[in-house]
């Protein structure tokens, strides 16, 4: 049995994080989250914040972008394969799915000898509300 495949423990510190993430629309840095749990009266040390956020992001239980100066931040989606459309103002994010990316990354890959492919896709824009304003 794997790390990722072993059941994760039930801390009190994990359970603070994912009820916090359950109730996030938008991507959110570990800063932030240690910052709004600390705010809302939990005691958890922001080390403690990287570390349940890497183990859940191992185990498949949060999404994982890359803010445009290389920071992380985490979300709880789908567990099914998707893609994001995310707010540069907001960074509210939308699950998407597209039969068109699917093929073209499998023709792609085809065409350049490659096998066993992944990928991520992401498309930034403006949401609606933000554009509105």
């Amino acid at each position: 049995m794997t790390e990722t495949e072993r059941p994760q423990r039930r801390t009190r510190q994990r359970t603070a994080v994912a009820s916090y993430l359950a109730g996030a629309a938008e991507f959110r840095t570990a800063q932030r989250i240690h910052e709004d749990l600390r705010s809302s009266g939990e005691t958890l040390g922001l080390a403690t914040v990287y570390r349940t956020l890497q183990t859940m992001a191992e185990a498949g239980e949060v999404d994982v972008l890359r803010t445009a100066d290389g920071e992380a931040s985490y979300r709880r989606c789908s567990p099914t394969h998707h893609h994001h459309l995310v707010c540069r103002r907001c960074g509210r994010a939308e699950e998407v799915t597209g039969a068109d990316i699917e093929a073209w990354a499998r023709r792609v890959a085809t065409e350049h000898g490659f096998t066993d492919v992944q990928h991520e896709v992401e498309v930034y824009g403006t949401c609606a509300g933000c554009a509105a304003s």
